[in-house]
């Protein structure tokens, strides 16, 4: 009876060994899919802020030169934006928020509202990838003392 009570106190902590190695596998493994999962989230947002300039110069050139293969390429790259979750922030007539906007321009007109979009801000999912280059509005304060 005594020598069984012996081998099972070393087989009972092998067990407890096994097991704290499974769990420490367990984890590690979890650990390594996030961090995988981390490093494409990176690269795909890293990728998505490279092409926005491109998406830009696409969008100024055809304003001037209205030419369908151009029209074709930026519905294209639309889609794919659609596709990775990427929109833009909608800006105009809303009131200014500093998370999503860049204020590079005050004009005369309706307190903290967006009157222009200069450059287009856009998100992927709820994250900022880029701010929107925004005109703001502001009264004039001068004809304000006036009237008062």
């Amino acid at each position: 009876m005594k020598k069984q009570k012996q081998i099972e106190l070393p087989a009972e902590e092998w067990k407890n060994k096994y097991l704290r190695a499974l769990a420490d596998y367990q984890n590690l493994e979890k650990r390594t899919a996030a961090d995988k999962q981390e490093v494409r989230r990176y690269a795909e947002e890293e990728l998505l802020v490279r092409l926005l300039p491109v998406v830009d110069t696409f969008e100024r050139a055809q304003v001037h030169l209205q030419d369908k293969g151009l029209a074709l390429a930026l519905k294209e790259l639309y889609a794919v934006f659609e596709e990775q979750e990427v929109k833009k922030i909608d800006v105009i007539g809303r009131q200014f928020n500093p998370h999503e906007m860049e204020c590079v321009e005050v004009a005369e007109g309706e307190d903290n509202k967006v009157m222009e979009e200069l450059l287009s801000g856009y998100k992927l999912r709820n994250k900022v990838l880029r701010v929107a280059q925004v005109k703001v509005g502001k009264r004039d304060t001068a004809q304000d003392t006036v009237l008062h």
